[in-house]
């Protein structure tokens, strides 16, 4: 199943995409996507649903975040070969951890706003796991029975900052850097995460293209080794890192993003985000 969310900010409705890619309300059945509709007993009651006979959505409405109720944001770095090399970085031994911010959340179509200070505004297109059953101390064998599904995350970053100390979450953690969406896909849909294109563009011309095999540890693994060190719980969301193919790599300033510059992105099976770079405000 694809699940959304749709309409104005704060107002938006539950929806699911049909067979043919359509969007249809699904509010007759449940009144949002949270981490009960996206418990294991929340997706055996949907798959009960038809999409096609839920109420066609007309128009084109604003994509939210796809569900609601994310307690944390985990995410991943340098899980890609070609990326570890291009940050001139040694292949972990074991997953970097760091946090973005829950208020860095946003809609998989809204603007970027440049933050205050910004000179290194950076994009990396990543697979996110969003966790549908609460995981804590999980055998790898086992850790995708926790998953609910996946959705298309770019992790925006702000490299100066990110930069300035051992800690990243200062330059991955503010207002707008954590797009989400625009659909959680149910595992169903996706029987192996490992074999999906990924894929991001800058106006218009391919900044980054891989395919989820080049990451150093599997989406199995990530969920696993992450609920070691803390309880995963519906909804959480962990974000697995990006591809080759960043400004940061690209080691030429005007390749970092600017007010004006237009960035999407997809995930083979998971929809495609739009967002457009705007200034800091009163800049």
């Amino acid at each position: 199943m694809k699940l959304c969310r749709y309409g104005r900010n704060g107002y938006e409705k539950p929806g699911m995409i049909d067979s043919k890619g359509q969007l249809r309300d699904l509010s007759g059945h449940v009144n949002d996507i949270d981490q009960f509709t996206i418990s294991r007993k929340g997706l055996a009651a949907l798959r009960k649903i038809d999409p096609e006979s839920l109420p066609l959505v007309r128009g084109k409405p604003r994509m939210g975040v796809p569900y609601t109720g994310i307690s944390k944001f985990v995410a991943i770095g340098l899980n890609y070969v070609a990326h570890a090399h291009e940050a001139g970085q040694p292949i972990p031994a074991e997953p970097v951890i760091f946090m973005k911010t829950t208020t860095s959340i946003m809609g998989p179509n809204e603007n970027i706003i440049t933050p205050k200070n910004s000179t290194k505004l950076d994009y990396e297109v990543e697979l996110g796991i969003v966790i549908g059953t609460k995981a804590s101390y999980v055998d790898e064998a086992d850790a995708l029975k926790y998953v609910a599904g996946y959705a298309v995350v770019n992790d925006v970053s702000e490299r100066a900052f990110q930069l300035q100390s051992s800690q990243w979450d200062k330059g991955k953690g503010f207002d707008t850097s954590g797009p989400i969406g625009p659909w959680l896909v149910t595992t169903d849909e996706i029987r192996d995460p490992q074999t999906m294109d990924v894929w991001l563009d800058v106006n218009g011309e391919r900044r980054q293209a891989s395919t989820t095999s080049d990451m150093i540890f599997s989406c199995a693994k990530l969920v696993s080794y992450c609920s070691q060190f803390m309880t995963l719980l519906p909804g959480d969301i962990i974000t697995t890192g990006t591809p080759s193919g960043v400004a940061l790599g690209i080691k030429d300033r005007n390749a970092f993003l600017k007010p004006g510059d237009v960035v999407t992105l997809g995930i083979q099976g998971l929809g495609e985000q739009r967002q457009t770079v705007l200034p800091f405000p009163g800049r």
